[in-house]
């Protein structure tokens, strides 16, 4: 290592800043040193600059987990409801690093919400603010009890703008506001706010940090009325006896659930160490499952299953799991609030640990990349860079190619309705679907000793292919397992296996390239939501697995009539489609069409001349509808 590839080293070891790293290689230039020595420092400025974006990706991560053990433990010694909002809103100003951060309180008597608590604001109209329910952006979250973001407060027409808000607003010079709900169980008590005086764009993982901060406020005020409930009742004499018997038992059970789960999150336990605690406190089986999730709720709530109960463990909207409590059939409300609460401090847990492992995934993505782009890296370094991964690319591997398909192939789908809207929104829906499939293919990648990238469009997965296993086994349980996990459909088309990726990855883009093939077969087949290899498809798969003259088939079997169709502006191939579609007759393909059955007649005798007389016996029917699909699926690619 030359001196000045060292002098990164020390750069790192002070944390300079991202300008500093400048500065050896415009010495070295300055200096005349040759072409490899610059290029040399130049690998070694870019790998320094990683390792400090990543160094400090992991500090942000620090702070963040810090600050929320920090709150858990204000929680765990609860006295002053103020203070321990306070310093809620104190760690999601500093830690979002807005100039403003702000809480408010719906007040059911008086039908309206206040300002609870505010952290940076400089305006007496805007600290003492009350507006009516419904009204600006806390409104809009309010209602929706859903989280809500805006760049330019003034410009957003989305949310009711008021005289009275957008004065204090104005007053606070406030820009850019994201609005997260405070939660109990599926009621929404009040707004937690972070706030720039400038416009800025709020990243997903800030949104899911303050609604984490949220969900604690939720906690301290649910538990601060539960003790005011407690006082109250305490002081009613008459029945004192039996409400201090009843109240101490919920007291009691409610502080054994905190401190326990408190001490789990503390002690750096997992999701696991949260189901063994519960488990005691409950007196049962408590297990945290990422399978068959159908029975799980929507809204947090605790429901009944049968003999069991399950509370469902998410973030974001997405599903992470559930926490399943084996063998009670009747819960009395107190326990169902604290099977509800340990899903909430589950999810927390998840979403730390998920913020851990984003950059993990995003070098497998790279790697991957790698072996899609780059064919003639060194193997060696391959095997280095997959063991500090924990997969090994000297086995047999498969490509998938996966894809959300929202409405499924036929605009049916669990989620069909409701998913239309402008070009703006669907592009957005678009992006967030890919965004979860890659977060949810990464996760699924790293269980299984593999990589996950985003690419085209959907997600590609390079994972290693068992000896009991085939592409096809592997295809099918991929479709199943990501949409479980995101309740889409997600169709997944499969390569042949690959034999050693590190020592010859040349194959894996040919491989890439098989496996997108066999998407697009399987979702102009109307097989959405399923997994499969070529081989699964039969001499469609054949063409598929070996591609060769496809076009020339296609070209030679009815290529005259789309070549008709191409200068006349014709619709013989619709046609002619149509025919066979609706078993060779031209009373159901005229109806099909929506055209007189003269004109079925018409088109049907002029594609007789152009593809012979025999074009309707078995043989030549079987290649022209085998041409058609093929057709077909290379119209769609090329779209």
């Amino acid at each position: 290592m030359s001196h000045d590839q060292a002098s990164y080293l020390e750069l790192l070891a002070r944390g300079a800043a991202a300008e500093a790293y400048d500065r050896p290689l415009l010495l070295a230039r300055a200096s005349g040193a040759g072409p490899d020595e610059l290029a040399a420092l130049d690998q070694a400025k870019q790998l320094a600059l990683r390792v400090r974006a990543e160094l400090e990706g992991r500090r942000r991560r620090e702070a963040e987990l810090s600050a929320l053990f920090e709150t858990a433990h204000d929680l765990a010694g609860l006295r002053d409801l103020d203070a321990v909002l306070r310093a809620i809103v104190q760690r999601a100003r500093s830690l979002l690093g807005t100039e403003v951060a702000y809480l408010s309180l719906n007040d059911p008597s008086a039908g309206d919400t206040y300002m609870r608590v505010t952290e940076g604001s400089v305006s007496a109209r805007f600290q003492q603010l009350r507006l009516g329910m419904g009204e600006g952006l806390g409104g809009l979250v309010a209602q929706t009890a859903r989280p809500y973001v805006t760049d330019s407060y003034f410009d957003d027409a989305r949310f009711e703008h008021t005289r009275t808000i957008d004065t204090a607003v104005s007053d606070e010079g406030l820009v850019a506001i994201l609005g997260v709900p405070l939660m109990l169980g599926s009621q929404v008590i009040g707004v937690l706010f972070a706030a720039d005086r400038r416009a800025r764009v709020f990243e997903r993982e800030q949104v899911a940090l303050l609604a984490s901060f949220a969900a604690h406020a939720a906690v301290a005020i649910d538990t601060a009325n539960l003790l005011a409930e407690t006082r109250s009742a305490l002081a009613e004499l008459e029945r004192a006896n039996e409400i201090i018997r009843d109240h101490s038992g919920v007291i009691e059970r409610a502080s054994e659930v905190h401190d326990r789960l408190t001490e789990v999150v503390l002690r750096g336990g997992g999701v696991h160490d949260v189901a063994a605690a519960l488990s005691e406190v409950l007196d049962g089986t408590v297990e945290f499952t990422d399978d068959d999730l159908e029975a799980a709720g929507a809204d947090g709530r605790a429901i009944r299953h049968g003999d069991d109960w399950v509370a469902a463990v998410s973030a974001g909207g997405e599903l992470l799991g559930a926490l399943v409590l084996r063998g009670h059939r009747d819960l009395d409300p107190v326990d169902r609030r604290t099977l509800e609460r340990a899903a909430m401090v589950t999810s927390l847990l998840l979403l730390a640990r998920r913020s851990a492992h984003e950059a993990e995934q995003r070098v497998r993505g790279e790697l991957l990349d790698d072996l899609l782009d780059a064919a003639d890296r060194d193997p060696r370094l391959l095997r280095e860079r997959a063991a500090r991964l924990h997969a090994d690319l000297d086995v047999p591997h498969v490509v998938l190619a996966a894809r959300i398909d929202a409405a499924g192939a036929d605009g049916s789908g669990p989620n069909a309705g409701g998913r239309g809207g402008d070009a703006a929104a669907t592009g957005e829906r678009e992006t967030a679907d890919r965004q979860r499939l890659w977060s949810a293919a990464s996760h699924l990648a790293a269980t299984r000793s593999g990589l996950a990238a985003a690419r085209d469009g959907g997600t590609v997965l390079l994972l290693p292919l068992g000896p009991r296993d085939s592409a096809s086994d592997l295809a099918r349980q991929t479709a199943r397992q990501l949409g479980g996990t995101l309740r889409e459909l997600v169709t997944v088309g499969a390569s042949s296996p690959v034999a050693a990726p590190a020592g010859d990855p040349g194959p894996i883009a040919g491989a890439y390239e098989q496996a997108r093939r066999c998407l697009d077969a399987l979702r102009l087949l109307g097989r959405s939501g399923q997994g499969a290899a070529a081989q699964d498809l039969g001499f469609l798969g054949l063409l598929l697995a070996d591609p060769g003259d496809i076009d020339g088939f296609v070209r030679r079997t009815m290529g005259e009539v789309v070549e008709y169709d191409r200068k006349r502006g014709t619709d013989l191939v619709r046609t002619l489609d149509a025919y066979f579609a609706s078993g060779m007759s031209p009373a159901r393909t005229k109806d099909d069409l929506h055209v007189h059955v003269n004109t079925v007649a018409q088109r049907l005798e002029r594609i007789g001349r152009l593809l012979g007389p025999d074009w309707q016996s078995p043989g030549r029917a079987l290649e022209i509808q085998l041409a058609l699909r093929l057709h077909a699926m290379s119209v769609s690619v090329a779209r």
